[in-house]
């Protein structure tokens, strides 16, 4: 929105500020930043009223879950509230990758909203039928596919692009569509599976998103695209402030779910931001690097999917509880401990995804 004041400019002034990404990028992470500390208390205390007893505490988690009995969920509005704003108040309006990441965003948030309101209304931990959100996950996914690929240049539609791999592009035809669809959903519900201790899933959102950030600021710049061999796609450089405004208003949130947390995050934010994540990975033909940059939610999703096959074939469990950060919960492993530990590993791997851009 702000955007418009570049045409009060004569090139040589404070509103030439506004034409450079990276500028309206930092005030967008300030933004939404501020958004979190002034509306996070009093959304919290809302929370508190309306909710009353609270997320319900699953019965078969680990022992040391019960002590947050009462502590209120959708601290995600905060985080997509800050989001928005920001997003709206510093991007470019008229670019279409702006439009799709929020369109992604706030529809996997609603699912997450039904489904915290469902659990907190009923005081179970059920929510909506699992069948029902992947259905609905997978509409949404397959809109932001298609709307994804009329975005992106003639060449790039339905292709696939290698990391670590210069100049090539894998045609998968229609078949491209399926595909971005599962990166979407399972973005979307890894983070989901990773949110369950105190500010374990934002910090590695914020990680994830900053990096992919850099990457859409990269893939936007035709000149950073001929030194880095990477493929151009116009306008995804504007995706950076959208990731500004999720590191901004993550670390909002933050202050508030660190141990002991005031809130919790609920499928509210966490579909909401894992889709997001999906959405940026497929509009800047980037799929594969998330699974490298999210490895850590990957490896969350994975744990769950390999304890229940693995139970359903042999009645035995590969880990003493999934997703693993469970496991290592009944390791001995306390709360701060895992959380910290999985916060340098998803560094780590962010890392390693920002090295794709120049080993190639």
């Amino acid at each position: 929105m702000l955007y418009w004041l570049t045409e009060l400019s004569d090139g040589g002034d404070f509103f030439n500020l506004f034409r450079y990404i990276t500028f309206r990028a930092g005030g967008a992470f300030l933004t939404a930043l501020l958004f979190g500390f002034l509306f996070g208390r009093p959304l919290i205390n809302v929370l508190r009223r309306k909710q009353g007893k609270g997320q319900p505490i699953r019965d078969d988690g680990p022992e040391g879950h019960f002590a947050k009995a009462g502590t209120p969920t959708m601290g995600g509005l905060l985080i997509v509230g800050a989001l928005l704003t920001s997003t709206l108040l510093w991007a470019r309006l008229d670019n279409g990758f702006v439009w799709l990441v929020l369109f992604v965003t706030m529809a996997y948030g609603l699912i997450g909203f039904a489904d915290d309101y469902a659990k907190v209304s009923k005081q179970n931990t059920d929510g909506v039928s699992g069948k029902l959100r992947l259905a609905i996950g997978f509409v949404i996914a397959a809109i932001a596919a298609w709307w994804a690929t009329v975005l992106q240049p003639e060449a790039m539609q339905m292709h696939l692009a290698l990391p670590f791999v210069k100049d090539t592009l894998i045609n998968l035809g229609f078949f491209f569509v399926p595909f971005a669809m599962i990166v979407i959903v399972g973005a979307a519900n890894s983070v989901n599976l990773t949110d369950g201790l105190d500010g374990l899933a934002i910090m590695p959102v914020m990680i994830a998103a900053g990096t992919l950030g850099i990457i859409a600021y990269a893939v936007g710049r035709v000149d950073f695209t001929d030194y880095l061999d990477l493929h151009y796609v116009p306008g995804t450089g504007e995706i950076l402030i959208f990731t500004a405004g999720i590191a901004g208003g993550g670390l909002g949130f933050l202050w508030y779910n660190a141990p002991p947390a005031a809130v919790f995050m609920g499928d509210t934010g966490s579909l909401a931001l894992g889709g997001a994540l999906g959405a940026i990975a497929v509009a800047t033909k980037h799929e594969l690097v998330l699974g490298i940059v999210g490895g850590l939610f990957v490896v969350e999703a994975l744990s769950v999917i390999i304890q229940v096959l693995y139970f359903k074939r042999t009645g035995k469990r590969v880990f003493l509880m999934a997703p693993i950060h469970h496991h290592y919960e009944k390791k001995g492993w306390s709360e701060p401990q895992i959380v910290i530990r999985f916060w340098i590993i998803s560094l780590i791997l962010a890392m390693i995804g920002l090295a794709t851009l120049k080993i190639r």
